[in-house]
């Protein structure tokens, strides 16, 4: 079962969205020092836009996300364990998470609030989405 199977039910989607979104604010809440500050105050102009922003957005790229974390997933089921495979695969996790919103970004949103934040964090962001990796995994698990 591929983890896009999973999201066709409407109300699987909405709940890892949701779980998503918690993690999101969970790791940007826990950042510290200037780029800390950086990353809140663009993710705060960001949720401004509407207090489900953030939801939406997540709930729009998850079938994308899930789609290109396919084959690592499966590498994980094949090792016995696929939260810790991709645990243990952070850095290669977030790039192939990363790839995909930087293709959304330059589809949809490459002009204007979103696309000009995105921009201007992406290069420093790899190590947070690496290290969301493991949250991640566990609410794939959760889910698949």
């Amino acid at each position: 079962m591929k983890l896009t199977d999973k999201i066709q039910d409407a109300a699987v989607r909405s709940s890892i969205a949701a779980d998503c979104t918690q993690l999101i604010d969970t790791q940007v809440a826990a950042k510290s020092g200037l780029s800390g500050m950086a990353l809140k105050a663009a993710y705060g102009a960001v949720k401004g836009l509407s207090s489900n922003y953030v939801s939406g957005a997540v709930n729009r790229l998850l079938p994308e996300v899930l789609a290109s974390l396919d084959p690592l997933w499966a590498e994980g089921v094949k090792s016995g364990d696929p939260v810790a495979y991709l645990s243990e695969n952070s850095d290669r996790t977030a790039d192939v998470i990363l790839s995909t919103t930087d293709a959304r970004i330059e589809r949809k949103a490459s002009d204007g609030l979103i696309g000009s934040a995105y921009k201007k964090l992406r290069n420093s962001v790899k190590r947070d989405v690496a290290a969301a990796v493991p949250g991640l995994a566990k609410i794939i698990a959760k889910h698949y």
